[in-house]
């Protein structure tokens, strides 16, 4: 899989993301939780057993794409991994599990797991993964087309929960990583169609093609704005 295009950012901390995103994030301050200093330590300490107990993972969600796109807070890490890796982590506390998601805490840290035993989940984590630097560490991260495959997987089912928070940011995720890379679209369909009904697939067509229409429609009245 031809990898995701070079990426001129300077490396991002991880630990700094989520302490801002809990310092930022008002519910905190109400509800008394603004602890963020330990927040560093932690997730040092996180990727520190990951390493060292050589765990399959791959890093997903909010922090994998701020490697390609500014702007996104999170409070939470989101790991692709096996059940058999998960069991070798009980430092991770289960708090919640549907299906292949596993919500855990790790020192006060959240970590939403998706379960590689999701055969679309596996493929991703074998096929679209790049290591990227997080400070001072090499972290397998998703690619561009990897996270796309992801966000697109999850909309049928966010608009059926009726979850409109969730489904407009990840909306404007996939609009951000499709305006600024050009990914082709065609073969992230490929990949995805096998893991969905006929119908939700063709609802996440329209949705696409929505998506683009609205690309289309900025980059215009950008053009036009620039030649005015």
């Amino acid at each position: 899989m031809s990898p995701s295009p070079p990426n001129p950012r300077r490396p991002i901390d991880i630990g700094n993301i989520i302490r801002n995103a809990v310092v930022f994030d008002f519910k905190n301050w109400r509800d008394g939780r603004v602890t963020s200093e330990p927040l560093l330590e932690t997730v040092d300490r996180l990727f520190d057993l990951l390493e060292s107990r050589g765990i399959d993972y791959l890093l997903v969600g909010g922090v994998a794409l701020l490697q390609y796109v500014e702007g996104r807070n999170t409070e939470d890490v989101d790991l692709i991994m096996a059940v058999s890796s998960l069991n070798r982590m009980p430092e991770i506390k289960i708090v919640g599990r549907e299906g292949f998601f596993v919500r855990g805490d790790f020192q006060g840290l959240q970590i939403d797991l998706l379960l590689s035993e999701n055969p679309l989940f596996e493929k991703v984590r074998r096929r679209y993964a790049s290591k990227q630097r997080f400070g001072e560490r090499q972290i397998p991260s998703a690619t561009v087309e990897g996270l796309l495959i992801l966000k697109l997987y999850a909309l049928p089912s966010l608009y059926r929960q009726g979850n409109y928070a969730r489904v407009g940011l990840y909306e404007n995720d996939i609009a951000t990583l499709l305006q600024a890379y050009r990914p082709p679209v065609e073969p992230l369909f490929a990949e995805i169609a096998p893991h969905l009904s006929e119908n939700d697939l063709g609802s996440l067509r329209q949705i696409v093609a929505e998506i683009e229409q609205r690309i289309a429609r900025f980059e215009k009245a950008a053009d036009e704005a620039g030649h005015s």
